[in-house]
């Protein structure tokens, strides 16, 4: 069973095969700004590059602490640059470590970073239903950016945020448990924090 802190964390984690690349720096940016929209500072990390030989082994314990502290985070930003029109092999490589339901609970923002402004789907077709498939909440639309905005990635991320920060944030904010909701009420406070999905 997972516990999860009671206040909010933000987890970045970059599926570049990279050490250290921009794919991994646009993910902690996004994770910081998340992080502010949900009043925490708590913000960390996972560089799957970082570890990447190991995943396909027999063995991967440093796989699979990453494994648990994804499971256990509020909100993660789960980055990828495009690769063959998809997701990368590590990142994919990744979360087959998990088994039904291992995401069960966490709010995931997909972000994918893209050479070619034509690939601006591939976090909605691609990437969403995977984590879909692990249980994981994904209330707002991939956020997709070029590398040409690489440099200068504040407007861009500000521009989701004012868009799609209100369903991120109901989605993290659990309905209260002293004072429940009538039922219809209750339905439509759920179906707003979905929202972002239908937009």
């Amino acid at each position: 069973m997972t516990h999860r802190s009671l206040s909010p964390t933000v987890l970045a984690v970059s599926g570049n095969p990279r050490p250290g690349s921009r794919t991994l720096g646009a993910a902690e940016t996004v994770a910081h700004r998340v992080a502010a929209l949900l009043g925490t500072t708590d913000v960390s990390t996972i560089d799957l590059a970082a570890f990447g030989s190991e995943i396909l082994g027999p063995e991967h314990p440093t796989a699979d602490a990453a494994r648990d502290r994804l499971a256990a985070t509020t909100v993660a930003v789960v980055a990828t640059p495009v690769y063959k029109a998809s997701y990368t092999g590590l990142l994919k490589a990744f979360l087959d470590l998990y088994g039904p339901d291992g995401l069960a609970g966490v709010v995931v923002v997909p972000l994918v970073v893209s050479g070619n402004p034509a690939h601006a789907l591939v976090g909605e077709v691609h990437l969403r239903p995977v984590l879909v498939e692990l249980g994981a909440v994904v209330p707002t639309r991939s956020l997709t950016v070029t590398e040409a905005q690489l440099a200068d990635l504040a407007p861009v991320v500000e521009t989701w945020v004012a868009r799609e920060g209100e369903a991120l944030r109901r989605a993290t904010t659990p309905l209260a448990t002293h004072d429940p909701l009538p039922g219809g009420d209750r339905d439509q406070a759920v179906a707003d924090a979905f929202a972002g999905v239908a937009r």
